[in-house]
C-alpha cells in the first residue's frame, strides 16, 4: 500500500483505534509529509506477542540522567533479527510490518516513546531517520492551524 491508500485505510479503520475518522482526515496532511520523507512505505517493528512494541532506553552520553526511549523501525525482516535489540532465540519477540502511516499513528497513543528511529537502508543499521514525537505533534499542531484559517466560504462569492 502507498502513503495515501494507507491514510485511506487508517480514516476507514479509525473507530478501531477509538479515534474519530474526520480527526484522522484532519491530521492526515501531517502523517503524509512525515511519511513521504521516509523511503519506504512499510517498516518491521520488533513486538511481543502481545503487539507491545520494544523499545530501548538511551542514556545521554555525557548527562547519564537524561535518556529518552526510542523505538526500532527496519527496512527488511532480515535487519530486524539482525539488530542488536533483537533478542536472540525468544519466542516471544517477532518482528512484523506495519506500514508507515500506522507507525506514525501508534506513535501519537504511545506516550512512552519519545522518537523512532527508521533504518532506510537495507544492511546498514549505523545511521536512520529519527522522527522525534515532539516533531511529529509539532507538524500535526501547524497543519491544523492552516486548516483553521481557511475560510469556510469561497473567496469569490458574491
Amino acid at each position: 500500500m502507498n502513503v495515501d491508500q494507507q491514510i485511506q485505510f487508517l480514516i476507514e479503520q479509525a473507530p478501531q483505534y477509538g479515534a474519530n475518522p474526520d480527526d484522522i482526515s484532519t491530521i492526515a496532511p501531517a502523517l503524509t509529509a512525515i511519511a513521504k520523507r521516509l523511503k519506504h512505505p512499510q517498516y518491521f517493528v520488533l513486538q511481543t506477542l502481545e503487539q507491545n512494541w520494544l523499545m530501548t532506553t538511551l542514556s545521554h552520553r555525557t548527562q547519564s540522567n537524561m535518556t529518552k526511549n526510542v523505538v526500532y523501525a527496519f527496512p527488511t525482516l532480515k535487519d530486524a533479527a539482525a539488530s542488536p535489540q533483537a533478542p536472540s532465540n525468544d519466542p516471544q519477540v517477532v518482528a512484523l510490518p506495519l506500514p508507515v502511516i500506522q507507525i506514525l499513528f501508534q506513535m501519537l497513543a504511545m506516550k512512552p516513546v519519545d522518537s523512532i528511529v527508521f533504518f532506510e537502508t537495507p544492511g546498514n543499521l549505523k545511521s536512520g531517520t529519527e522522527v522525534t514525537r515532539q516533531s511529529l505533534q509539532d507538524t500535526i499542531r501547524s497543519v491544523v492551524q492552516k486548516q483553521r484559517q481557511k475560510p469556510d466560504l469561497p473567496p469569490d462569492i458574491a
